[in-house]
């Protein structure tokens, strides 16, 4: 998007900027409402204008099913510098539309392996810029090999799920699956398709797909991460039993790990179980339970050992559960120590700046929370509307 786009964009009526950017999310009108809970004739009358946005709870609404920070819509914020730009999505989108069996490169197979690697180890420090940057070239250059084609589908799988763009997500992840490779390597892109899933609301098929390959692999990190996402997908869908009856399969395979290799960067083991059956219960509407569960797991033996990402995405998560419980402060704490963690998970994820924009909204935020919301832009005053 062009500077000059964006002033334009950002001069639009309010009304009018959600239908621009519904629009750009590929939405009917009558699918914005249906994932509103609203009619297509409110949603309609928003976008001309005839009805006021002047609720910052339906704000929030809007923007969790455009999958933007509330700040976007309103206008008032400064730009955050580690924030990625929407070009970086966009070379990532060019680069998924190109089909050609041979890899235009120059470097060697081993050089390709090799920044694979490093693009594994990028995301899991959270550097989501620098691999969203990084990305578009590697997908050119995997061509022609297939586990490092695979691979690289599923980190930008991933990627694309941290950025909030699901759709293109499942686009990744299932190009992941479809190349093949042999059954764990499907069992692996089956992961992201079943991530990609969850993040689209299709807790079913990411149920599912998850289900279908579990028994394909002898990998038990893979055969375990397939059933955390499948019991994920069935707590999304409300299914307590099921979630559960999943999410104790897994913590079977986890307790009968011998070593800490993890040759298909699953990230499996019992702290990420437990993070999971935190995240599970929070979707059911246990909260109390999943902030019990997070604390836990945070103070296990084992939190150290989790990547940057994995931990700074759990105390995400656990932020949102603070804030349910009526705990602002814990849920403003949770996100610095994030930014400590992985300054990308808060900076550059736009579900973790809209819970920093509630977290000072309601309630006075403490010194070292007001300084990070003010780093990105969002202030009290600019996130307080009448409601």
């Amino acid at each position: 998007m062009s500077r000059t786009h964006r002033r334009d964009h950002n001069s639009l009526p309010l009304g009018r900027r959600v239908a621009e950017l519904r629009a750009h999310r590929g939405m009917s009108q009558q699918a914005f409402a249906d994932r509103l809970g609203k009619s297509k004739s409110w949603v309609d009358k928003i976008e001309r204008g005839v009805r006021r946005l002047d609720r910052y709870s339906v704000i929030r609404e809007i923007a969790d099913v455009l999958r933007l920070d509330p700040e976007i819509l309103l206008d008032r914020r400064r730009p955050a510098p580690t924030t990625p730009s929407l070009d970086g999505v966009d070379a990532i989108r060019a680069a998924l539309a190109q089909y050609h069996d041979r890899p235009q490169r120059t470097i060697t197979a081993d050089q390709v392996r090799r920044h694979v690697a490093h693009a594994w180890m990028t995301y899991q420090h959270g550097r989501y810029p620098q691999l969203g940057n990084a990305l578009p070239g590697l997908l050119d250059a995997t061509h022609g090999t297939r586990s490092l084609l695979a691979a690289t589908y599923r980190i930008t799988a991933a990627l694309l799920v941290k950025l909030d763009h699901p759709e293109l997500a499942w686009l990744a992840a299932d190009r992941a699956v479809t190349i093949g490779g042999g059954p764990t390597l499907t069992a692996t892109g089956t992961i992201a398709v079943a991530e990609a899933l969850r993040a689209l609301g299709h807790h079913r098929l990411a149920l599912s797909a998850a289900l279908t390959v579990a028994d394909n692999t002898d990998d038990d990190g893979v055969r375990g991460t397939l059933f955390l996402q499948a019991g994920l997908a069935a707590a999304g869908d409300g299914d307590r039993r099921n979630a559960h009856d999943l999410l104790d399969h897994a913590a079977t395979l986890a307790d009968r790990q011998v070593d800490d290799t993890d040759p298909y960067h699953s990230g499996f083991g019992p702290v990420a179980v437990e993070l999971a059956r935190s995240l599970a219960a929070h979707r059911l509407g246990d909260t109390i339970e999943a902030v019990r569960r997070h604390e836990h797991a945070v103070r296990s033996d084992g939190w150290r050992r989790l990547s940057p990402e994995q931990r700074a995405a759990a105390l995400v998560d656990a932020a949102r559960a603070y804030l349910d419980t009526g705990d602002p402060v814990a849920a403003g704490h949770a996100l610095l120590d994030a930014d400590r963690i992985a300054p990308a998970e808060i900076r550059s994820r736009p579900v973790a700046r809209t819970l920093l924009a509630e977290v000072i909204q309601r309630a006075p935020a403490p010194p070292d929370v007001a300084r990070l919301s003010t780093t990105l832009g969002l202030t009290p005053d600019t996130t307080t509307l009448r409601s």
